[in-house]
């Protein structure tokens, strides 16, 4: 067995090559790839069975990356990602202007900061976001073992990094951002009230 720090420098030859891997992160274990390969994207959907309408969250590496997908974040996205960055919250974002069309929903964009090194070494070896989806077939079980995503995944991938059990245990918490008022799209190891006590109880969820 290759040690940590070969998996990693290993996935990130893969990655840079326009291949997809997964690694674990401070949630469940991640599938991804290069956000701005098209390619490797696509491949992504057909691995996950994910239907295209669905785009992808998208792992950054600190709030500078930010502004390469979305826009500059305000208000109540400030103020969350301020808390809770980096960590278990994906925001829900208007997207910039530059960022292509299958990476983005009705103008929007998923994004988030992994509190996980091995997601940010990728992140910032790559100089790219990384597509950040779960490592499991869609509608499947969450994987939170290297053994756990072979066992859905097997050789449809071209790599997965061993980084032990991920700690979260639980996907992150969704909240969309692109109004007034938060709205929670999932709950996850972030709970309702941790968000409501940052912003309001008008913070709504489905």
């Amino acid at each position: 067995m290759n040690s940590l720090e070969q998996q990693v420098e290993k996935g990130m030859k893969i990655l840079k090559k326009g291949g997809i891997i997964a690694f674990p992160t401070d949630t469940v274990y991640g599938l991804g790839c290069d956000a701005f390969n098209f390619a490797a994207v696509e491949r992504i959907y057909e691995v996950k069975r994910r239907p295209r309408h669905l785009p992808f969250p998208l792992l950054l590496s600190d709030m500078s990356q930010v502004t390469a997908v979305a826009k500059p974040l305000s208000g109540i996205a400030l103020s969350l990602a301020r808390r809770f960055w980096p960590g278990a919250l994906t925001l829900v974002l208007p997207k910039s202007d530059s960022l292509p069309l299958y990476l983005s929903s009705g103008g929007t964009v998923a994004v988030r900061i992994p509190d996980h090194p091995i997601c940010l070494a990728l992140i910032q070896g790559i100089e790219s976001p990384l597509v950040g989806t779960s490592a499991n077939i869609s509608g499947s079980y969450s994987a939170l073992t290297a053994d756990e995503v072979n066992q859905q995944l097997g050789d449809t991938i071209d790599f997965v990094i061993d980084g032990g059990k991920c700690p979260g245990g639980n996907e992150s918490t969704i909240v969309d951002v692109t109004g007034t008022v938060p709205h929670i799209l999932r709950q996850g190891i972030i709970s309702r009230h941790e968000i409501e006590r940052l912003w309001s109880p008008e913070c709504v969820s489905p």
